[in-house]
């Protein structure tokens, strides 16, 4: 493929995810993110194949590069979706006689 193919399947890519992220209703962003999180893995994946199978040291480099930042992107990725999840939970509360009679005398 040439460069323009390329770069023209970036742009499309780059202008439906935004759409596609920007459509979603609030409700739904935390399965959202779990998606994203495991699209992210798959390309952790790939670059590590990348990475083996390339030849030259630039490439092997850039391979790195692309497996730390992926790795980055689970990380934060798992770390806000834990956050989200967390907002859903009850909280305790706690009672109100610090012997632990609930309350009551």
């Amino acid at each position: 493929m040439d460069f323009i193919s390329i770069l023209s399947i970036f742009v499309l890519a780059c202008f439906v995810g935004y759409y596609v992220v920007w459509s979603v209703t609030p409700a739904l962003h935390t399965p959202l993110m779990a998606v994203t999180n495991a699209i992210s893995s798959v390309i952790v994946v790939g670059a590590l194949i990348a990475a083996a199978a390339a030849g030259s040291p630039g490439a092997k480099w850039l391979g790195l590069i692309a497996v730390a930042l992926a790795s980055v992107n689970i990380f934060g990725g798992f770390a806000v979706t834990e956050r989200m999840l967390a907002m859903y939970k009850k909280k305790d509360r706690p009672d109100r006689d610090p012997k632990g009679n609930g309350g009551k005398h």
